[in-house]
């Protein structure tokens, strides 16, 4: 199996994760699609955001059984040059055969490729957790969410949420911070599953992303006090050691169980596969 890794991400948000010592956006992915598969896949990773020439030679978009779009710091609605190639690729991939799957902005590039709209949140930053994830009618029965909870956490990090869904949607999921939380769609010859949070991100790397974004959590009120920041950082950086820690944070067992947190991600590459 050959799965594409788009790296939604400019050159310098990834090297702000290297130097707080933590994998970037597109090396958690590549591990994780690693992990939970029980067979050999190959990965091959590419920066549109950093180079317009992203292809390396020998290497076509016919290559690949799937297509994993990574988290991004990036917003949609500035429309930098960064961004309008990420649109581009994902128009050229739908074009094709291809199983996508986007987290977060992966989800925002391709709703807007198919002709729906991103736009700023009006309720604001949704941070760290997103609580009460909850399945929709169509969310119950779709193949993403088999096994999965009716209502879950998550991890994520977003400033944006879908306004506008492409045609042909179905929206699998919400909450109170946002009315699509994840969307399934088909566009020309591609099938798309998309999600607002991170299935791929685990506790630990929340952990150390915490610490990077400490004033922004407390400014946005994500935290009410440092206080407040220090016990969730400290738990999420050693979820075993601190277990004690989690009835009084209120942590649901299926934010930390990462063959229930990446469900989302195993029932697709399950997918990929039955179609070999």
């Amino acid at each position: 199996m050959n799965i594409l890794i788009v790296d939604g991400n400019k050159k310098e948000a990834s090297d702000n994760y290297r130097k707080i010592g933590i994998d970037t956006q597109y090396e958690v992915y590549s591990k994780i699609l690693k992990k939970i598969a029980n067979f050999d896949i190959n990965i091959k990773i590419i920066h549109p955001a950093v180079d317009k020439h992203y292809l390396p030679k020998g290497i076509g978009l016919d290559d690949f059984h799937g297509i994993a779009w990574t988290g991004s710091l990036l917003n949609i609605y500035d429309n930098s040059s960064a961004i309008s190639i990420q649109i581009d690729l994902a128009k050229n991939l739908m074009e094709k055969n291809n199983k996508i799957f986007g987290s977060c902005w992966g989800l925002q590039v391709c709703v807007t490729a198919a002709g729906g709209k991103i736009r700023k949140n009006p309720k604001g930053l949704e941070a760290i957790i997103a609580r009460d994830i909850s399945l929709s009618k169509e969310g119950l029965t779709h193949p993403m969410y088999l096994g999965k909870s009716n209502i879950f956490d998550s991890f994520c990090w977003h400033y944006d949420e879908t306004e506008t869904i492409p045609q042909n949607s179905k929206i699998l999921a919400s909450n109170n911070k946002s009315s699509v939380q994840a969307i399934s769609f088909t566009n020309k010859n591609s099938e798309i599953w998309a999600v607002q949070y991170h299935p791929e991100f685990d506790p630990f790397w929340m952990s150390n992303l915490m610490i990077q974004r400490k004033q922004i959590l407390i400014d946005n009120n994500i935290y009410k006090s440092n206080k407040e920041f220090e016990y969730y950082q400290k738990f999420f950086s050693n979820i075993k050691k601190n277990n004690n820690m989690k009835k009084k944070l209120d942590i649901n067992k299926n934010l930390l169980d990462q063959n229930i947190h990446s469900l989302e991600l195993i029932n697709w590459i399950k997918l990929i596969k039955r179609e070999l």
